[in-house]
């Protein structure tokens, strides 16, 4: 199965449907029973968040102000799961604890797991938005939390649009160009814990240039639907609250990747009335405005 761009090797078959053949960059093994040299290794350990009703922990060998070659991991979900891995190596392990079961195993992995492990191997560049495409040109919407990044996709898949990213939106530069990848072929739209929604089809299946980023900007239910180019120091700042996973020692190249895309990909803010019937008078308007971008950029 490949999931973010990664072909994943696994000894334990999951509960969703990754069957999609699409372009991969690297290769993980995901294996159980974790070495007991590295589980021994483990010796200090840190609450990262609270996600799906359930506290989630990270366990090193030393404080977490660096990420190392040869240093070891636990990533612990409050009695189902811990994952186990060495920085820079190709295998992740993975240990059942007290709750338990496949599905778990495949929605936390998948969810929440492998794309925090990307964004400390530095594999991509991660933004928290939702993703798909218009006449082949991938386009993201980016919001604050409940902005209503997951109803936009949801329309825009039901009005037969390719699914990139319900949630998080793998990113990369190479040959000066940024490219986006697809996370999995699942949509959310929906609050429900532990789940990654329904399957979608039409998922996209080559690495293909950004085209455009769309912020989703709430306003009054009988406000007109406006779309504006953001510039300047405020396009930057209007993308960083979007990068996800920000450690210490990636600021730099955090602030690095965004300034690069603040100078190569056009950003823009879309007045979007709080009323779902006026939800295909905003799907026509971003369509319109995409294809009229053409391939020009700033």
């Amino acid at each position: 199965m490949i999931l973010y761009g990664i072909k994943i090797d696994s000894d334990i078959e999951f509960s969703y449907d990754f069957s999609q053949t699409t372009q991969h960059r690297y290769t993980k093994k995901l294996r159980a029973n974790p070495p007991a040299k590295l589980k021994d290794s483990i010796k200090l350990g840190w609450k990262l968040y609270q996600a799906h009703g359930r506290k989630v922990y990270l366990y090193s060998n030393q404080e977490f102000n660096s990420y190392e070659a040869k240093q070891p991991f636990c990533y612990q979900v409050e009695d189902i799961l811990k994952f186990y891995w060495i920085a820079h190596e190709d295998t992740i392990y993975y240990e059942f604890t007290q709750e338990a079961d496949t599905h778990l195993l495949s929605f936390w992995f998948t969810h929440l797991m492998l794309p925090f492990y990307i964004a400390l191997e530095q594999m991509y560049d991660i933004f928290h938005g939702g993703a798909v495409e218009v006449d082949g040109k991938p386009i993201l919407f980016l919001a604050p939390s409940t902005g209503g990044k997951s109803t936009m996709t949801d329309f825009f898949i039901k009005q037969k649009h390719t699914l990139i990213s319900d949630d998080k939106v793998p990113t990369f530069i190479q040959n000066d160009q940024f490219y986006i990848v697809g996370s999995h072929p699942y949509h959310r739209p929906y609050r429900k814990f532990e789940d990654l929604g329904y399957r979608v089809d039409d998922f996209i299946s080559k690495f293909k240039p950004i085209h455009a980023f769309y912020l989703l900007d709430r306003c009054e239910a009988t406000d007109d639907i406006t779309i504006q180019e953001i510039r300047g120091f405020s396009k930057f700042n209007s993308l960083l609250p979007h990068y996800l996973f920000s450690f210490p020692w990636n600021k730099l190249k955090r602030l690095k990747y965004l300034s690069h895309i603040n100078n190569s990909i056009r950003v823009f803010s879309i007045k979007v009335p709080w009323d779902l019937n006026r939800l295909p008078e905003v799907h026509s308007a971003i369509v319109a405005h995409t294809n009229s971008l053409g391939g020009t950029h700033p």
